[in-house]
């Protein structure tokens, strides 16, 4: 005898298994005579023949029992988290806005022995991954004496970071360097601080005056104290599209 059934999974398949052979099964008892079925054809579909002797009635009722002393199966869907910007992340975008600055690179600013320069720069900046991240394209070029001496290029990242809880940032840089920043909020003021145990840096952007931003750049010395190596005055404008995908 076979029986087709459809391919079900748990406690449920094997219910309606043991009903559809029990429904398929003749009302006769068990014996050796002949006009008999043998147990080895019920074992063939999966039931124990013992069960079968006292008709649909007991298999129907032993199913339930069994069924009542398994666990419901639950099914739990996994539901990813969707980030979304939330105010620390909003509150970057008045320090880091598209726009040009000028200011002075300060004597030993970029090395031992290298002299004080003018600076005039400019920056790209964007909301990157789902406005959670600012990207920003940095290029500066520097004079002395009004000659231009180096043009500088950077890439900075800085965002709210969901699993510290607070501000981080990196940059890398034309010189082949990169850094880590961590940062905090005072009042009108972003400060970024590097994580390079080697080299301190810390970056402050001031935003009292919004079309007026003060960018100050120190490194930390030997007793500790913070000492400046470059500041400037940042003007917002519209976006400012620097030049190739090289930058």
């Amino acid at each position: 005898m076979m029986i087709k059934l459809r391919k079900m999974g748990g406690m449920r398949s094997a219910k309606c298994f043991a009903v559809a052979v029990a429904d398929r099964m003749p009302q006769a008892p068990f014996s050796r005579g002949r006009g008999t079925r043998k147990r080895s054809q019920f074992r063939r579909h999966g039931v124990r023949a013992d069960l079968y002797m006292g008709g649909r009635s007991r298999l129907r009722a032993v199913m339930r029992m069994t069924e009542r002393e398994t666990p419901a199966e639950t099914t739990a869907r996994w539901e990813p988290t969707v980030r979304k910007p939330g105010p620390e992340t909003e509150a970057l975008a008045r320090f880091h806005p598209n726009g040009t600055w000028t200011g002075t690179v300060q004597a030993d600013g970029m090395g031992p022995g290298s002299p004080e320069m003018e600076a005039r720069g400019r920056a790209d900046c964007e909301w990157i991954i789902n406005g959670l991240w600012r990207s920003c394209r940095f290029e500066q070029d520097q004079f002395v004496a009004g000659e231009k001496v180096v043009t500088w290029k950077a890439h900075w990242i800085a965002g709210w970071d969901a699993r510290t809880k607070e501000y981080r940032g990196m940059a890398v840089d034309s010189n082949g360097i990169s850094m880590m920043f961590r940062g905090r909020l005072e009042g009108d003021r972003l400060i970024m601080e590097s994580m390079e145990p080697a080299v301190s840096l810390r970056f402050i952007w001031d935003a009292a005056d919004p079309r007026a931003i003060i960018w100050m750049n120190e490194i930390m010395t030997e007793d500790g104290s913070w000492r400046l190596i470059e500041e400037y005055v940042i003007r917002p404008q519209e976006p400012v599209r620097l030049s190739g995908p090289g930058v």
